[in-house]
C-alpha cells in the first residue's frame, strides 16, 4: 500500500524517499491534497524496456542518415482515391 506524502515534502526528502523506494516502498504524492504522482520501484520487465530502448537509440545514432530526398506537403499525406 502507498504512504502519502505532500509534494512540499517529497521535494525536501527526495533523496530519501527515492533510497525507500529502491528497497520496494511506494509513495502517492499529493498536491493540495489530491494525488499527483506515484513512487514506486520499477520492475524487471521495465527494466528490460529501459534497456532496450537506450540499447536502440545509441544504435540509430551511430547509423548515417539516409538522404531521401525533398517531398512536398502532399506526398507527405495520404490520399483516398
Amino acid at each position: 500500500m502507498d504512504e502519502f506524502v505532500s509534494a512540499a515534502e517529497a521535494n525536501r526528502s527526495f533523496s530519501r524517499l527515492l533510497r525507500n523506494v529502491r528497497e520496494g516502498h511506494s509513495y502517492t504524492v499529493t498536491s493540495h491534497g489530491r494525488p499527483v504522482a506515484r513512487l514506486v520501484p520499477v520492475n524487471e520487465e521495465q527494466d528490460a524496456q529501459i534497456r532496450a530502448r537506450k540499447a536502440l537509440l545509441k544504435r540509430l545514432s551511430q547509423q548515417p542518415a539516409l538522404n531521401a530526398g525533398k517531398w512536398t506537403r502532399e506526398e507527405l499525406y495520404e490520399r483516398d482515391e
